[in-house]
């Protein structure tokens, strides 16, 4: 299967054909055309079950599982940080294999383990194995530990296109689930069996929950955090990290691809002498929440490439335990890239919005629109919107 990338790229040269009717298409985002007034469908209520203790566990085990070759970013790091941060858990970051894992579209970690020794230390399994999307979604060792893990108990939550390893896995056959917006033609195709939502940004059923696209991650991981400790503590924990609602709801069809996009895509990657490098200064307790989630925005311009800028060499440990490796160590007087101001100070969730300003002011509004699709992103509840709207 290719990856939104590899797919955007074919259609991108299908546009060169039919330039001109994608120069006069309207390049206003999909998630802020003229039916975001209309109401949204009613979701079902999603909550994700309560955490019954097992095994004579104080505290639940979750397991964060990535692919080595490549994992989203955002994806895989937010789970992780919410629920470490929460302080509800025991959050485990793991690797199908020895060696980094290679974040997409930017940045790389050291995981914490390997699933092999995951399973040797903990051999009846964890309570929640979180699964992001993943460059290699039938990679057999994943696939085969992911349905290992549901088989001993676990509860799964597969995170925007890591719904396609946990259909892989067998797990969704008769299940309610959701998935990406562009992936959801497919997956509905491929798993017939499954009954796929819409206007829904997390669906629980049973001991299976799956998400949207890849800011769903947020709101998700604060249902958890909610599953496990109840809603005090994840209303907490949300005003920490910017968050202002976590509920399922959400307006599926504000997401589509149209020939506005692929107009800006297109016109953004022929621009070569304008493409750039921007770094993002890291060092010792970095969050790594508003890292993720600046360096994922960042990197979706097809104008821009996100790098860690560090002043040592080294792994850096961020404020929440992962283990970073930075792409490049610069003198922070004279960098070698166009550094972007500090984000750490603001709340984590917060950054990306401050991402998506910056993105507007540098490449355009078009270009904003274009991340925020990319990622699921959608106007706050309030009304005030995000970049590009």
């Amino acid at each position: 299967m290719r990856t939104f990338p590899q797919r955007l790229a074919v259609l991108c040269a299908l546009l060169l054909i039919h330039a001109p009717l994608a120069a006069r298409a309207d390049q206003a985002p999909a998630a802020t055309s003229g039916e975001a007034s209309k109401p949204a469908i009613a979701p079902t209520p999603e909550a994700i079950a309560p955490y019954q203790a097992r095994f004579g566990r104080t505290r639940p085990l979750v397991a964060v599982i990535g692919e080595n070759s490549g994992t989203e970013v955002t994806d895989y790091v937010v789970p992780y940080g919410v629920l470490t941060q929460s302080g509800v858990a025991d959050v485990v970051a793991l690797a199908t294999q020895q060696g980094p894992i290679q974040l997409l579209p930017a940045l790389k970690i050291e995981p914490q383990d390997t699933i092999a020794a995951f399973d040797a230390r903990y051999p009846k399994g964890a309570d929640y194995v979180i699964v992001p999307a993943v460059h290699r979604n039938d990679d057999p060792a994943l696939v085969g530990w992911v349905a290992s893990q549901a088989s001993k108990g676990a509860t799964v939550i597969g995170v925007c296109d890591g719904v396609w390893v946990v259909a892989n896995a067998r797990l969704l056959k008769e299940r309610r689930a959701t998935g990406h917006w562009f992936s959801r033609a497919d997956l509905e195709r491929k798993f017939s069996e499954t009954r796929w939502q819409k206007n829904l940004r997390y669906v629980a059923d049973g001991t299976v929950v799956t998400t949207t696209g890849v800011t769903a991650s947020i709101p998700a991981s604060l249902a958890l955090v909610e599953a496990i400790a109840g809603r005090e503590r994840a209303t907490k924990l949300a005003k920490e990290l910017g968050e202002v609602d976590w509920t399922p709801a959400h307006r599926s069809d504000d997401f589509r691809l149209s020939a506005g996009h692929l107009f800006t895509a297109a016109s953004n990657t022929l621009a070569f002498w304008a493409h750039e490098e921007v770094g993002l200064q890291v060092g010792p307790g970095t969050d790594e929440i508003a890292l993720a989630l600046v360096a994922d925005a960042y990197s979706r311009t097809y104008r821009s490439k996100a790098l860690a800028i560090a002043q040592m060499q080294g792994a850096i440990r961020t404020r929440r335990g992962l283990s970073l490796l930075p792409d490049k160590v610069s003198d922070a007087s004279k960098p070698s890239v166009r550094m972007l101001p500090s984000f750490d100070a603001m709340p984590a969730v917060s950054a990306l919005d401050w991402a998506l300003a910056g993105i507007e002011a540098s490449y355009g509004r078009a270009t904003a629109a274009f991340v925020a699709l990319q990622i699921e992103y959608p106007a706050r509840p309030d009304g005030n919107g995000r970049a590009g709207q």
